[in-house]
C-alpha cells in the first residue's frame, strides 16, 4: 500500500493523538499513560520542531512521527533531536512506519539536525527493526530506566548521525 508523507499540521492533531492514545494503550512503546488530546498534540504542531504524517490512499493518517528537541536547554544540543514514530494499528506492518520515519530523517536533515536520537523498549523488536533497516545504531541499554505500571522497564537506545555529522 502506498503511502503519502507530508509535514504535519494543526487539522492532523486529532489523527495524532488517536494514533498516540493507541501507543499509550499498548504499552510497547512509551513511559506515557495518559491520553493526549488534540489540543496537546497542537501545541506540539505550534512549537515548529519536524513533525510529518503519512496517508493511506483515502488521505487518513495512519502514521506519524516527530523530533523534539533534545535538553532544549543546552545550546550544545542544538541539533539534536529525540524522535519518536506511532503507526496506527490497522496500519503497522504495512511499511508505513518506515515511510514515516524516511520523511523525518529528511525532515530534519533539511533543518540542520546533525543526530536523532531515541529510546526503544527492547521487546519492541518492530521499532528497533525500522531503525537499523535505516540506519539507526544501537548504542546500548538503559537498564531499569523508568517503572511502566508498576514494573521496571528497560530501553535500547538508538541514533543517527545526520548531514556533516554523518560524513565526518
Amino acid at each position: 500500500m502506498p503511502f503519502r508523507t507530508r509535514p504535519a499540521g494543526p487539522d492532523d492533531a486529532e489523527a495524532i493523538a488517536r494514533i498516540y492514545n493507541e501507543g499509550i494503550e499498548d504499552r510497547v512503546g512509551t513511559f506515557e499513560v495518559e491520553p493526549r488530546s488534540a489540543d496537546e498534540v497542537r501545541d506540539w504542531i505550534d512549537a515548529a520542531y519536524p513533525i510529518v504524517v503519512s496517508e493511506d490512499e483515502s488521505g487518513l493518517v495512519v502514521a506519524w512521527a516527530s523530533a523534539p528537541p533534545y535538553r532544549a536547554q543546552r545550546p550544545a544540543y542544538a541539533g539534536v533531536a529525540e524522535f519518536s514514530i506511532y503507526v496506527a494499528r490497522p496500519a503497522r506492518g504495512q511499511g508505513a512506519g518506515r515511510v514515516t520515519l524516511a520523511a523525518l530523517i529528511s525532515e530534519a536533515e533539511g533543518r540542520g539536525y546533525w543526530k536523532l536520537v531515541s529510546r526503544i523498549f527492547p521487546e519492541n523488536e518492530g521499532s528497533l527493526a525500522l531503525c537499523r533497516s535505516l540506519g539507526f545504531r544501537e548504542v546500548g541499554t538503559y537498564h531499569r530506566h523508568a517503572k511502566l505500571d508498576g514494573m521496571w522497564r528497560d530501553v535500547v537506545i538508538v541514533e543517527r548521525l545526520l548531514g556533516e555529522a554523518a560524513d565526518y
